[in-house]
């Protein structure tokens, strides 16, 4: 991106003071831009690179100038536009980069469903709560086999033809729903006659649901779930099966809104939109309301005037007309001859009596039951028409009409010709006439009475829809029905043959179920025929009541199971020859394996299976616990019966030998007891003899061995010397081993001193000034130091234990404070000195590379010299560094 702020003109350029320079950052100067129309060069502020993680990163510009006056918003615009790039390219290549993990399936999903329901939540305020429905539906086309196909029992996929009802939604595969209306429109036609086929349109109705559609409403093409368009996309980005456009089916009950989703499945949610209505009764102001939940109640009495025309409604707020009233009064009948008690609602009513007044003619009554006004004039009054309606007469209503004598001339049921009777009462007869017909299929004519149907004898040869059978129907007019025939194929079941009307394609999964029973028969499942051979039999909770067959009276309790009954498992409880009872599990049919040989006829016989055969085992040695002795005395351990004599427990004897220090090492052995009154513990004729050395404990401190042999008693004191440190671990001492260690701890800490100052330091670096001695030395320490205060001018001399423990501490006062405001106030002056130097140096600069410029334009003309004028700080720099050194020198 080319800074905007360098462009060329005829007047000299002039940084205005305030803008911020680029550092050169030690880069070399780019070469100028080259010069468009209108004489602009750009230098280059920075550009977009990409680092070595793959992320977007702002290279820093080579050398940058500030911009010129009026033009900073521009430069922020230019900015802001390079950063948004930049972080759009980060995103792009994070999203990008993680479409392959497996781990963020949820979220990619969570993320196609926030996007579809972004245009609604933004009319709700973010709320979702009426989503819950359709998120449910969109949630199983995520989900692999989660949308199932109820006509062939197949997962949907996301790459297959669908078709979607529109009474409970529910998805089906486009092959399956053409096949079912087929079968449908089958079964409902298949009784009806060849004249009446094609001229009423029977529906057939949903799989699930049962909504009935038209024959002309069958599916023929996939469509998204708006109907937008056919045949959409497979896009993983999308729901499966949507177009990704927005729904805009009306709302069902129709609002005047549509939908604001996305393409999707399942039930369009309720309206979001916001309108302004009043409540039923029109009393309340209107209120702004979801158009969903337009309709409210302001619970006031209603008021509105009843049907009576008495009473007002007293129900509370509500939607529709009002209810009939609820009161009873005494009212009369139409005709005004009964009084009853009666609902309010219903005013008027009739009685049963039959009017009876006298008609105007004065021959006939009124028949008429109870009516209101008068009764009209006789029917039989004025002129009346004969049967055929050519002549009118004008007769008493006691005589009848007599027939004129003309010809009938009605048009007779054919529709063609006319009766030719006389005027006659009562209906006309059949048309005789001979015309001449044309069959049905056009093929033949012949001349015939008019009233009869002609039909040929030659048969139809189209084939029909199913594409294997002949029409063979006499005379057929060309629209021929679908196949009457039975498709007869033997379904996957291999028990049924399929009921449908002949089609193409594969036939349905049988409609039949077959009974699966558990053993004993009291328990049942129904599965579809075909799967009983492949399916468990179900989990009967009745009791096996097979009786046993080891030498129990009864056996363990167990379900009702196929097969032998489990092995028997109480305990066995026969009698073994120690008395005591079996205790291991019944054995009475145990699976054991042929051992016996079987000499092959040939090295082409294959070897046989080893064979198991049941049988009773006999039972196994008596394990019950006794207590044995072992032969040294040692322990009392249980044994099992079948194995209880002494026996050795592989210890050490452990008897004390004659030396009273020792005792036998030989394995767990019997020993003969010399006397009934000797002690047990004491060693015997079979023990080992001591040969060891004296091994009793020495003295505290004494590392010597006793010369002696094992002996009892005590052994002699020790004379011999010992090497042994001081502590401070600098001198070596020669100490008798029976005074060190008969000493006790004064007498051995002056031992082992050598009496030297120690050498050991202190944590604040000085050396211990106490003789030679054993632990850590005192922390208080007496050595003199000095202590000054954080700007060293001031100094004090006290104990270093003071300082270790800071108790005493050196402060600052008002002329350190005074001095080190001085060289704050001398160093910002520098810095301020320094600051203004840097920008003389770089106006200088600046105004030297446009007089370069400008000479190139002008055709090598002498450059302008620019005279670089000394900085404030180079002037007077001799005059501020003299004090400050002075100060410096004051403080050290």
């Amino acid at each position: 991106m080319e800074a905007p702020w360098r462009q060329g003109g005829r007047g000299r350029g002039r940084v205005r003071p305030g803008h911020e320079l680029a550092a050169r950052s030690g880069a070399a100067a780019r070469p100028p831009a080259p010069r468009g129309r209108g004489g602009v060069r750009a230098a280059a502020a920075g550009t977009i690179g990409e680092g070595a993680s793959g992320e977007c990163r702002v290279l820093p510009s080579t050398r940058a100038v500030g911009p010129r006056a009026g033009e900073p918003a521009k430069f922020d615009e230019i900015k802001k536009a390079n950063q948004a790039a930049a972080k759009k390219l980060v995103e792009d290549q994070l999203s990008s980069s993680s479409d392959d993990d497996d781990e963020d399936a949820e979220l990619k999903q969570g993320k196609i469903l926030d996007k579809t329901f972004t245009i609604y939540t933004r009319q709700t305020d973010g709320d979702a709560s009426e989503l819950e429905r359709t998120r449910q539906y969109m949630n199983e086309a995520f989900q692999s086999g989660a949308m199932t196909c109820l006509i062939c029992i197949a997962s949907v996929k996301r790459n297959q033809a669908v078709w979607s009802c529109c009474g409970c939604f529910c998805i089906f595969h486009l092959v399956c729903i053409q096949k079912w209306a087929k079968d449908s429109l089958f079964l409902v036609s298949s009784p009806l006659t060849d004249d009446e086929f094609g001229k009423k349109d029977y529906p057939w109705p949903c799989p699930k649901c049962r909504f009935e559609y038209k024959r002309s409403e069958t599916p023929s093409r996939y469509y998204c779930y708006c109907g937008k368009v056919e045949n959409p996309t497979v896009d993983p980005w999308l729901v499966p099966h949507s177009c990704g456009q927005i729904c805009e089916r009306e709302f069902k009950p129709s609002c005047g809104h549509k939908c604001l989703l996305l393409c999707h499945p399942g039930p369009c949610p309720p309206c979001p939109k916001m309108v302004t209505t009043t409540c039923h009764c029109k009393k309340a102001k209107p209120v702004p309301r979801r158009c969903s939940a337009k309709e409210w109640s302001c619970h006031l009495p209603c008021g509105q005037t009843l049907l009576c025309g008495q009473h007002a409604c007293e129900n509370p707020c509500h939607a529709g007309d009002c209810q009939p009233c609820p009161r009873v009064s005494k009212q009369r009948c139409i005709c005004g001859r009964q009084t009853a008690e009666r609902l309010c609602a219903s005013p008027q009513w009739q009685c049963d009596q039959v009017c009876g007044k006298c008609l105007p003619c004065g021959n006939h009554t009124c028949e008429r039951v109870c009516h209101a006004g008068p009764c009209g004039d006789c029917p039989r009054s004025g002129k009346r028409s004969c049967p055929c309606g050519k002549t009118k007469f004008t007769l008493p209503c006691t005589e009848d009409v007599p027939t004129c004598g003309d010809s009938c001339d009605k048009v007779l049921e054919c529709g063609i010709h006319k009766c030719s009777q006389r005027c006659h009462r009562g209906p006309c007869e059949i048309c005789r006439q001979e015309v001449e017909k044309q069959c049905r299929c056009g093929k033949h004519t012949k001349r015939m009475p008019c009233h009869k149907p002609y039909l040929c004898e030659t048969k139809c040869t189209k084939i029909r829809d199913c594409q294997k059978h002949q029409c063979r129907r006499k005379c057929c007019s060309g629209n021929c029905p679908p196949c009457d025939q039975v498709c007869g194929r033997t379904l996957g079941c291999r028990n049924h043959k399929c009921p449908s009307g002949c089609h193409r394609g594969s036939c349905n999964p049988c409609p039949e179920t077959v009974d699966v029973k558990c053993n004993c028969g009291k328990t049942v499942i129904k599965v579809p025929c075909g799967r009983e051979r492949t399916i468990r039999p179900p989990k009967c909770k009745q009791l096996c009541s097979r009786p046993p067959t080891c030498h129990h009276s009864t056996q363990e309790k167990h379900y009702c199971h196929f097969g032998q009954c489990p092995p028997c498992c109480q305990p066995c409880q026969k009698t073994l020859t120690c008395g005591h009872l079996c205790p291991v599990s019944c054995h009475d049919e145990a699976l054991v394996k042929q051992t016996g040989f079987h000499q092959s006829a040939g090295p082409w016989e294959q070897l046989s299976e080893p064979a198991f055969i049941q049988t009773a085992l006999p039972c196994p040695p008596c394990e019950v616990p006794i207590p044995v002795e072992c032969l040294g005395q040692h322990e009392v351990s249980p044994l099992p019966c079948h194995s209880a004599h002494p026996y050795s427990c592989k210890r050490f004897c452990g008897r004390l030998l004659d030396c009273q220090n020792h005792t036998c090492m030989k394995e767990c052995h019997h020993v003969t007891k010399l006397n009934s009154s000797a002690d047990g513990k004491k060693a015997g004729p079979e023990c080992s003899q001591c040969e060891e050395e004296c091994t009793k404990p020495r003295p505290a401190g004494c590392p010597h061995r006793c010369v002696l042999p094992c002996h009892p008693g005590d052994c002699p004191s020790c004379l011999q010397m010992l090497k042994i440190k001081c502590h401070c671990k600098l001198s070596v001492l020669y100490i008798e081993c029976l005074k060190l260690t008969c000493a006790d701890l004064k007498e051995k800490e002056l031992l082992i001193s050598c009496k030297n100052q120690c050498p050991k330091e202190l944590p604040c670096g000085h050396r211990c000034k106490e003789i030679c001695h054993s632990g850590s030395c005192p922390l208080n320490c007496s050595q003199k130091v000095k202590l000054r205060c954080l700007c060293k001018r001031l100094k004090k001399e006290v104990q270093c234990s003071k300082i270790q423990e800071g108790q005493v501490s050196l402060e600052c006062d008002a002329l350190c404070k005074e001095m080190k405001q001085k060289a704050y106030e001398i160093k910002e002056a520098e810095a301020k000195a320094a600051l203004e130097e840097e920008k003389r140096r770089q106006q200088a600069e600046l105004e030297a590379f446009e007089n370069r410029l400008k000479g190139r334009r002008k055709n090598k003309r002498r450059k302008d010299e620019v005279e670089v004028e000394q900085s404030s700080w180079q002037k007077y720099k001799n005059l501020i560094m003299l004090p400050v050194f002075g100060v410096a020198v004051v403080m050290v």
